[in-house]
């Protein structure tokens, strides 16, 4: 195994750099400082750590991560913290604005430009929901239109005035989250509306939408247009079964859902790209094609909830902190790709080899599906087989991954299909 040079560095480089003070972000943070590595410097572009956590104003974090339940806030506060009393320092309005895969990082902040060079950038940057223009969502351009984060930012950290009667574009975990700002903000939720035949979160935030909050779910039902001089006055939808429209009034619209990673900084690096993820294309530890870069969270595979994405920075950070310690950055990552076939859309870790055996190997569908199998096969040899109880668009389910272990090298791509 190969490492960068560090001729360039100074000591007061850390030894890792984390871009991007989210769950997984400040969770592998606190890992490295438990297991002994330093110094560790976290960076992030907002005034405040704690990423998307720290605008959601109801409970349900903690549970998968820290096995406790509390609101983002006191969420993002508990691994801030965390991060801070493993050694981690965090500086705040600061900018990565190029990682170069030389091992140089140029920063920007409100004490100027800066150049660093740590051993190691583990780039934890998260995703981000579409919006309207990137739907392609035809009609007018009037104010009124928002994507949940910047919902959430308009209510709990401007206070500003919202409207008074929206649409929530969406059916996943994200959107009911939408819905409920939208009633901490006084506004009534007209409808919330999916083009896909159900749902796409937990049967009880779904309950709950409609029998506490009254709010109707239109499903297979598409948006073709929003209406409005000025301000949002009605959205317009089509059923996608029957084909016919309706116009529903409306001040205000939330695009939620549809994630893409924010993935410019590694993309820029010049590391190779999963095109089902649209993230960067990591094994089981997130090493990148770019020896020293390392990803973790929703950038490698959007959207997980905070917790599932904290667990992954803590699982990259154990697997880089035994790296760190053997004297090595790591090796460029290498292995048999892992391709899938529909209605599978993609599978995590992209990258497998024997030697680097993932716990669990995580998977999307664009389909719901009944009680199904999925096959993992190399050149016409099955080498594992896993019953799945159901499959939900925009919800991630995982398999085994002891499989690995029986990977050919020479025997070209790993191929997942549902049987």
């Amino acid at each position: 195994m190969s490492g960068r040079s560090d001729g360039a560095r100074s000591p007061a480089d850390p030894d890792v750099l984390v871009v991007g003070a989210g769950p997984a972000g400040l969770s592998a943070a606190a890992e490295l400082g438990r297991l002994g590595i330093a110094p560790v410097l976290v960076v992030d572009r907002e005034p405040e750590p704690g990423g998307i956590p720290r605008h959601c104003h109801h409970a349900g974090f903690g549970l998968q991560d820290l096995r406790r339940a509390m609101s983002g806030p006191a969420y993002a506060r508990r691994l801030t913290r965390l991060a801070a009393d493993s050694g981690a320092r965090l500086s705040l309005e600061t900018t990565v604005t190029r990682v170069d895969p030389s091992g140089a990082v140029s920063l920007v902040s409100p004490s100027g430009l800066a150049e660093l060079h740590p051993r190691v950038v583990l780039l934890a940057t998260g995703a981000r929901e579409r919006p309207r223009s990137a739907r392609l969502v035809p009609g007018d351009r009037p104010a009124g239109v928002f994507t949940t984060g910047q919902l959430q930012q308009w209510v709990h950290s401007h206070h500003l005035p919202v409207g008074r009667r929206a649409v929530v574009v969406g059916a996943e975990h994200v959107s009911f989250s939408a819905a409920l700002t939208l009633r901490e903000a006084g506004v009534e939720t007209a409808a919330i509306v999916t083009d896909l035949p159900r749902h796409q979160t937990l049967g009880a935030f779904a309950l709950a939408s409609r029998a506490l909050l009254r709010i109707p779910l239109l499903t297979s039902t598409r948006v073709v247009a929003v209406h409005g001089r000025g301000r949002v006055s009605a959205v317009e939808f089509e059923d996608r079964i029957s084909g016919r429209r309706r116009t529903i009034g409306v001040d205000t619209v939330v695009f939620t859902g549809d994630w893409v990673p924010d993935h410019e900084l590694v993309r820029r690096a010049g590391t190779r790209m999963d095109p089902a993820t649209k993230g960067p294309l990591t094994d089981g530890g997130g090493q990148t094609s770019v020896i020293g870069i390392v990803a973790a969270g929703n950038l490698v595979h959007p959207a997980e909830t905070a917790g599932s994405a904290a667990l992954g920075g803590r699982r990259v950070a154990q697997r880089l902190a035994g790296r760190l310690r053997r004297g090595d950055v790591g090796r460029a990552v290498d292995g048999v790709e892992v391709q899938v076939d529909e209605p599978l859309a993609w599978a995590w870790p992209g990258i497998v080899r024997p030697d680097d055996v993932p716990v669990r190997v995580l998977l999307r569908t664009s389909a719901f599906t009944g009680r199904r199998t999925v096959s993992v096969e190399q050149a016409g040899r099955v080498l594992g087989r896993a019953r799945l109880r159901h499959a939900t668009p925009n919800r991630s389910l995982s398999i085994p991954g002891d499989w690995v272990a029986d990977v050919d090298l020479l025997a070209g791509p790993i191929e997942l299909r549902l049987v």
